[in-house]
C-alpha cells in the first residue's frame, strides 16, 4: 500500500491525469484499472475525472514491486536519484523572477521544449537545473509538478518565455493568454516599405507537405489576427529598403507573424521558408553582408493588464510590463541596415 499526500502543486489535476505523471510505467488502460480497483482518496472510490483538492490522501493499493515497476519511467523521480545526471549549460537571462513566476530572454538557437533530436540542452531544462541550484524545486518532492514555460517560441526566435513556478501560477498564466489579459509584442524587420498600422486577420491553416502555414481570407483553419506598428524606413544597398516594426501578436499560433507579414508581401528578412520572389534581392543582401539566413524575431515586450487583478495568484502583476533586450545580433544587423 502507498499513500500519497496531495498538495498545492498537486491540487486541481484530474485523478487520471495525475496518476499518469506519478505512475510513467504504466498504460493508459492500467491508469483506469487502477483507479477501478487498487485507488482510494480519503478512502473513498473515485472516478477518472475527480479533481483532487490539497489535503486529501490518495491511497493506492498495490505491492512495492508493481509500485516500482509503474512508477519507472521517461521523467520520473520516484524510480532513482538525478544527482549525477548531467545539468544543461545556462544561456538565458533573466527578465524577473519571484516565487510564483520566472520570464527569462530565450537566446537564439535554443528550443522552448525538447524533441527528439533533443532532448537534454532546451530551455526549459535550463530553467528547471537553475530552479533546483537555487532551491526553488525540489523534484525528489513534488509527485508529478514540474515548472514549465507557457509559451513557446521557434529555435531561431528570442526573447520573453514565461514560466510558471508552482502549479497555480502556471494555470493562471495559461487562463490570462487564453482570456486576454497578457499583450505580447515582438521585433522584426519586415522586407520592403510599410508606410501605416496593418490590422491583420484571416484563418491559419497548416501545409503538412511542405512544413508550412498559410493565412487565407476565411476558411477552416484557426482565427488569427496580429497588429503591425512600423517604427521606422531603412534603406540600403542598390535602393533595397526595409520595415523595422512593432509586432502585436493578439493570437499565438505557430509561424502566425513569419506568414502574416508574408501574406502582405513583406516577408521577414532572412526568412527564407516565407520569402516570395520580390525578397530575393533583400534576403542575398543580408546574407552575404550579416551572415543571415533565418528571421530576425525577438519577443521584447509583455503587458499584463488592469483586468489581471483578478487573479487571486497573479494579481500583484496587473499594469506591470516586462521587456527583453534584444540580442547583439539583432542590434547588429539593424545597424547595418540603418547605416549606422
Amino acid at each position: 500500500m502507498r499513500e500519497i499526500h496531495i498538495t498545492a502543486n498537486d491540487a486541481g489535476r484530474r485523478l487520471d491525469r495525475f496518476l499518469r505523471k506519478y505512475l510513467p510505467g504504466a498504460s493508459l488502460s492500467e491508469i483506469y484499472k487502477i483507479i477501478r480497483k487498487d485507488a482510494k482518496v480519503d478512502a473513498k472510490r473515485r472516478g477518472e475525472s475527480y479533481i483532487l483538492n490539497e489535503g486529501e490522501v490518495l491511497t493506492l493499493y498495490m505491492s512495492d514491486e508493481v509500485f516500482e515497476k509503474l512508477s519507472r519511467g521517461k521523467g520520473s523521480f520516484a524510480a532513482g536519484s538525478q544527482k549525477n545526471a548531467a545539468k544543461a549549460k545556462r544561456t538565458f537571462r533573466i527578465v524577473y523572477e519571484d516565487d510564483e513566476i520566472m520570464i527569462v530572454n530565450k537566446p537564439y538557437g535554443l528550443l522552448t521544449h525538447g524533441d527528439l533530436h533533443e532532448k537534454k540542452d532546451h530551455l526549459a531544462n535550463q530553467v528547471k537545473d537553475y530552479l533546483i541550484a537555487n532551491g526553488a524545486y525540489d523534484p525528489r518532492s513534488e509527485k508529478v509538478f514540474t515548472p514549465a514555460p507557457v509559451n513557446r517560441l521557434d529555435r531561431n526566435t528570442t526573447g520573453i518565455v514565461l514560466f510558471g513556478k508552482t502549479a497555480a501560477s502556471m494555470r493562471e498564466l495559461g487562463r490570462m493568454i487564453r482570456e486576454d489579459e497578457i499583450r505580447k509584442f515582438y521585433l522584426t524587420v519586415a522586407c520592403g516599405s510599410i508606410g501605416r498600422e496593418l490590422h491583420l486577420g484571416g484563418s491559419l491553416v497548416k501545409d503538412e507537405a511542405a512544413n508550412k502555414v498559410k493565412i487565407l481570407e476565411s476558411g477552416n483553419g484557426k482565427d488569427v489576427e496580429t497588429i503591425v506598428r512600423p517604427l521606422r524606413l531603412l534603406s540600403f544597398g542598390n535602393g533595397l529598403k526595409a520595415t523595422l516594426c512593432e509586432i502585436e501578436l493578439v493570437t499565438g499560433r505557430s509561424h502566425q507573424i513569419r506568414a502574416h507579414l508574408a501574406s502582405t508581401g513583406h516577408p521577414l528578412i532572412g526568412d527564407s521558408k516565407y520569402a516570395d520572389l520580390g525578397a530575393a534581392a533583400v534576403n542575398r543582401y543580408v546574407r552575404e553582408r550579416f551572415g543571415l539566413s533565418t528571421q530576425l524575431l525577438h519577443a521584447c515586450r509583455i503587458d499584463f493588464l488592469g483586468k489581471a487583478a483578478g487573479s487571486e495568484v497573479l494579481g500583484y502583476l496587473a499594469e506591470r510590463s516586462f521587456e527583453a533586450e534584444a540580442p547583439a545580433r539583432f542590434k547588429e544587423v539593424l545597424r547595418g541596415l540603418s547605416g549606422k
